[in-house]
């Protein structure tokens, strides 16, 4: 059975990666933490979004704005090792508190149609916070999915420069977990196993992409957000 509830949550996770760009972490790692040790859980969706990045970064890269993408990756050389330091000390269930609420209250923000004004050193800022989030709990996608929203970004800049921006986000994090806190067996065969059913979720995530408007993107988008901010926050609660 838990075969099964993990394959489910991997191939509806790489389906919603690849159609959207963001969807693997958010979705995965709270449904994850059910199945797996927190440093497990963390590495197993690092390792299997590495490999979906590696994968399409050839089919995104004229997506991609190199200039952002380079602020990004400035921003979040010194936020790597803060979300380390947050996972090596905090209370995880205060640190998923936090986060549902943050990312809760910054969805219904753009709901509302709020708008940030991209600078370069918003990039860097939310590089950074990306960074953290990315090294602690194995979510980058909050902070730039909320930034590139409300920048009005197209969805096929928003899906390039943050698959590229992955590439190295959660290679590095994955290296500095193995550092830090070392790597069980049990994440490499979970995530051999769950290879297959990721291919698979990568081929109709792609169909899926060349289906969805603006609009839809944007919808599909907020939901995903208040899903996982509120999951979160109801699975962190006493």
């Amino acid at each position: 059975m838990d075969f099964i509830i993990f394959s489910f949550i991997i191939l509806i996770a790489a389906i919603l990666q690849t159609s959207t760009g963001f969807g693997f972490s958010i979705l995965a790692t709270p449904f994850l933490l059910l199945l797996f040790d927190v440093t497990d859980a963390i590495q197993i969706n690092l390792i299997l979004s590495l490999f979906i990045s590696l994968v399409l970064i050839s089919k995104i890269r004229n997506d991609i704005d190199m200039m952002i993408l380079k602020r990004l990756i400035a921003g979040s050389i010194t936020g790597l090792p803060a979300g380390i330091a947050v996972l090596w000390f905090a209370d995880l269930n205060h640190l998923k508190i936090i986060v549902s609420i943050l990312i809760l209250s910054l969805t219904m923000l753009l709901i509302l149609n709020f708008r940030i004004s991209r600078t370069n050193g918003r990039d860097a800022l939310f590089g950074g916070l990306s960074g953290a989030m990315t090294s602690s709990i194995g979510m980058p996608g909050p902070p730039l999915l909320l930034y590139f929203s409300g920048t009005s970004a197209s969805k096929e800049k928003l899906r390039g420069t943050t698959l590229a921006f992955y590439l190295f986000i959660y290679s590095a994090s994955l290296v500095l977990q193995i550092a830090v806190t070392g790597i069980q067996k049990i994440v490499w065969t979970s995530s051999a196993v769950a290879l297959p059913v990721v291919i698979i979720g990568l081929f109709w995530g792609q169909l899926l992409f060349k289906r969805i408007d603006q609009r839809l993107f944007r919808l599909l988008t907020y939901g995903i957000l208040l899903f996982t901010g509120g999951y979160l926050l109801w699975e962190s609660l006493p």
